[in-house]
């Protein structure tokens, strides 16, 4: 790369030409100031409230191996990177620039022609200038085009009340569920103890919250097979490997791009929530009412008769 000055402050066409190579030329494409307002941020004065992001974004290309002939379907869209970047945003909720960049590249190198990104992004509303990073990133030579994925594993989400967490049961009941084979989140509420108030709406969500985590480290607690899970990372892992989890939501909800509408202290309502998020076969809730109206199957067992049931 050359070291101009100028060029760490150009347009990532320019450091795209400064980075080319005479025996080994490449088509381009580029998005120039492409602006999306959207929540993004580490800071806690950043969440809540949307910001202005700016995209500056070139995609080197292989050759075509044939004529284009004015044809649409032939080259890469402009539409790919404007669909990347609302790709990425769409999945969660991001902290940082980077993360978002480098999910970006990712998404775009998965295209057939792409050979090499340079994405640029910059917050314009945090001070009197733009902050920002700028990533270039290149194909693995052993990256293949995107294929369609494999078929989803489908989890059961189990809601336990607190009669459930502590029934003498809850073994067997793990049991029961490992030897069926299906992969299994575990939900639960807050605990029995009375949860801290707050007049803030949005600090009371997070208390609820963290009330709920509380309970999940109560579940761990009973039984070495319950291993919390904050992240979706972590709950994908476990249901590719068949092991039982339970969720911790904080994360998760405070992140979701389309939030749930239930308030925490409606746990089963959430839970039911996060099953459509990870496209569950069914939400099973032991010692606690189910809802009436669900997006998804649910059953209502009694902690007495739940093992002949799972």
């Amino acid at each position: 790369m050359s070291s101009d000055i100028h060029l760490a402050f150009a347009h990532p066409s320019e450091r795209s030409q400064a980075m080319e190579n005479a025996r080994d030329p490449r088509d381009r494409i580029a998005l120039r100031d492409h602006v999306v307002a959207v929540e993004i941020g580490a800071f806690q004065t950043e969440r809540g409230a949307t910001q202005r992001v700016r995209f500056n974004v070139v995609v080197e290309l292989r050759p075509s191996d044939a004529p284009v002939d004015d044809d649409v379907d032939r080259i890469l869209s402009y539409d790919t990177i404007t669909d990347s970047i609302a790709a990425a945003l769409a999945e969660e909720r991001l902290n940082l620039l980077e993360t978002l960049a480098e999910r970006i590249a990712a998404l775009l190198l998965a295209e057939p022609r792409a050979e090499r990104v340079f994405i640029r992004i910059e917050k314009l509303d945090r001070g009197p200038g733009a902050l920002g990073v700028e990533i270039v990133r290149s194909r693995a030579p052993d990256l293949r085009p995107r294929a369609a994925s494999g078929e989803k594993l489908h989890p059961i989400v189990l809601f336990l009340s607190n009669a459930a967490i502590a029934a003498p049961q809850l073994p067997r009941w793990l049991d029961r569920l490992e030897a069926g084979g299906k992969p299994v989140i575990l939900c639960v509420g807050p605990p029995e103890t009375p949860v801290p108030c707050s007049e803030g709406r949005m600090a009371q969500r997070r208390i609820d919250l963290l009330a709920i985590e509380q309970n999940a480290w109560v579940l761990a607690g009973r039984d070495d097979r319950c291993v919390v899970t904050d992240s979706r990372t972590e709950i994908d892992w476990a249901v590719k490997n068949g092991r039982i989890c339970v969720w911790a939501p904080s994360k998760i909800v405070l992140d979701a791009v389309d939030g749930p509408s239930a308030s925490p202290r409606d746990a089963v309502a959430l839970a039911l929530w996060f099953g459509g998020l990870v496209h569950a076969t069914r939400l099973v809730v032991i010692g606690a009412r189910a809802p009436a109206e669900a997006s998804l199957a649910v059953e209502s067992l009694d902690p007495e008769t739940a093992l002949a049931a799972l």
